[in-house]
């Protein structure tokens, strides 16, 4: 595993409150572990070290500085840095890196944050799967069984490996599959379960089964999971004790698994946030994402409620689109990178083979059908095109965000390639909106006479110039008698001072009439 860089810490926390001050050795510098300073402990000598001024206030840090250098670490953290110049040149001085948080941040989650954009900058990740299995041989040891922690759903998610211990075919089972088999009787065991404050001890369901004695992990009245021993009649005598100590800590365990799940979402939509933008290192981008070398072909798809009204009700159905949307994509690509900017649900979606647009866009689809239906508002999906890695992948966004206002409750889906002539429209709109020919040209002239005398000049213009400059194909499309479409035209002519007859003017004409109405 590589060891991370101060630089690597930063990037990682882009948009958080943690920042660097300044880094007399650069922001090259290798970092450790991640301390809470202790007034009352000597400080430890530890190279590489980011240590967090706890209970020192940033005027009065200057020693602690001192002495971090001195113990070899590679940067301090204190509180308010910048607004105390002299502690920035002790920190020079020093030779240490000086980082700052906001005044108000609790140091607990700063050292959350930290702790883990140091595992992310390593490429690594929180393993709480192993102290779930640590716990699980501690528990069986002490009760006397073989142990299973599993999740509300009964999942297994760790189990004991102490020798000698006897299992039955439900343990295997459930081990090989990680999943508790089903059944009638193991459901009713469960409610029993999880009404219960304490240890239960339960019969065999059968007579290839032992006995087991259980009980439910919870934390604030939420229940988290539960802790399952074998009951071979040689159970310690203080088992339902030593289980229910299990279960505290399983707690713990489970809620720092959640925490830092939450927080590895957090990170990671963070990054995909500037990927997005581009104003990230792609390469480096992509290794935290795991994607990689961030070569592979992408798509961004964009997706936005369109019926949310107020301001809260925006923001909740927001989020609530993004968990659904997070969960679609996990459901088929596996760990995934979605991320919420301004009210639309961005989605990196990796090639899928040869008939990879298709299946972005029935996913797209999928998705739209299934938060439509449980937000009980419209959503619309927008895809940019397949990009050639992530370095292009802003490009693919700025596609999908046009493709979103091409959409409808008629065409709520779409690719960029599905509406390209309105995307192309809406492109030049944006280039040329400040052009002087667009806001002063003859289109510009028609629209304010129709205005001034009430006449419908700019929709026989256009139905004709759309028809071909055919004058039955206009008066189609206008349903009016051919007649009446000619004599229009001709008082335009007069009316405005349109020249109709030059091929280029036409074609201006049509092109600042069909920007503005993009």
């Amino acid at each position: 595993m590589d060891t991370p860089t101060l630089s690597d810490l930063l990037d990682v926390l882009g948009g958080s409150s943690v920042r660097a001050v300044t880094a007399p050795a650069g922001l090259g510098v290798t970092v450790g572990e991640v301390l809470l300073h202790d007034a009352d402990a000597p400080l430890p000598a530890a190279p590489g070290a980011v240590l967090l001024a706890v209970g020192v206030r940033a005027p009065d840090a200057g020693p602690l500085v001192r002495a971090a250098a001195a113990a070899g670490m590679a940067a301090v953290v204190v509180r308010g840095a910048p607004e105390q110049p002299e502690l920035v040149t002790k920190a020079e001085q020093a030779g240490i890196a000086l980082l700052t948080v906001d005044e108000d941040a609790a140091w607990h989650r700063v050292h959350l944050l930290l702790s883990a954009a140091a595992g992310a900058g390593a490429g690594g990740a929180p393993t709480p799967g192993g102290d779930l299995f640590a716990l699980a041989d501690a528990v069986a040891a002490a009760v006397g069984g073989a142990t299973a922690i599993e999740d509300p759903r009964q999942r297994i998610l760790a189990y004991s490996t102490v020798p000698g211990q006897a299992v039955d075919e439900d343990r295997r089972n459930g081990i090989l599959g990680l999943q508790v088999p089903d059944s009638p009787e193991n459901a009713e065991q469960y409610r029993a379960l999880f009404a219960a404050d304490v240890p239960l001890r339960l019969p065999a369901l059968d007579a290839d089964n032992l006995p087991r004695i259980a009980v439910a992990v919870r934390a604030g009245g939420e229940t988290l999971g539960s802790l399952w021993v074998v009951d071979d009649g040689g159970l310690a005598p203080d088992a339902e004790d030593a289980l229910a100590q299990g279960a505290s800590t399983a707690a713990l365990l489970l809620l720092r698994a959640r925490a830092a799940q939450e927080l590895a979402r957090h990170l990671g939509g963070d990054l995909l946030r500037r990927v997005l933008d581009g104003t990230v290192d792609p390469a480096g981008a992509a290794h935290r994402l795991g994607l990689g070398a961030g070569t592979e072909p992408v798509r961004v798809a964009a997706f936005v409620p369109a019926g949310a009204s107020t301001a809260p009700d925006v923001e909740r159905t927001a989020l609530r689109l993004l968990d659904l949307v997070r969960l679609q994509c996990e459901a088929r690509y596996g760990r995934h990178a979605c991320v919420l900017v301004d009210g639309v649900v961005y989605a990196l979606l990796p090639a899928a083979g040869e008939r990879g647009a298709a299946r972005h866009k029935r996913l797209a689809q999928d998705i739209v059908e299934r938060a439509g239906q449980a937000l009980r508002t419209p959503v619309r999906a927008g895809l940019g095109a397949l990009v050639p890695g992530l370095a292009r992948a802003a490009d693919s966004r700025d596609d999908a965000d046009l493709v979103l206002r091409c959409l409808s409750a008629e065409l709520p889906v779409a690719l960029v390639d599905d509406v390209q002539a309105r995307v192309t429209l809406l492109r030049l709109g944006e280039l040329l909106g400040g052009r002087r020919e667009l806001t002063e040209g003859a289109w510009v002239r028609v629209r304010a006479y129709d205005a001034e005398h009430g006449t419908d000049y700019a929709r026989t213009v256009m139905a004709w110039l759309e028809a071909g400059c055919d004058m039955a194909g206009a008066a189609k499309r206008l349903a009016v008698h051919p007649n009446t479409c000619r004599y229009r035209l001709r008082q335009a002519r007069d009316q405005i001072g349109l020249d109709l007859d030059a091929p280029d003017e036409r074609l201006v004409l049509w092109l600042t009439a069909r920007l503005d109405s993009a």
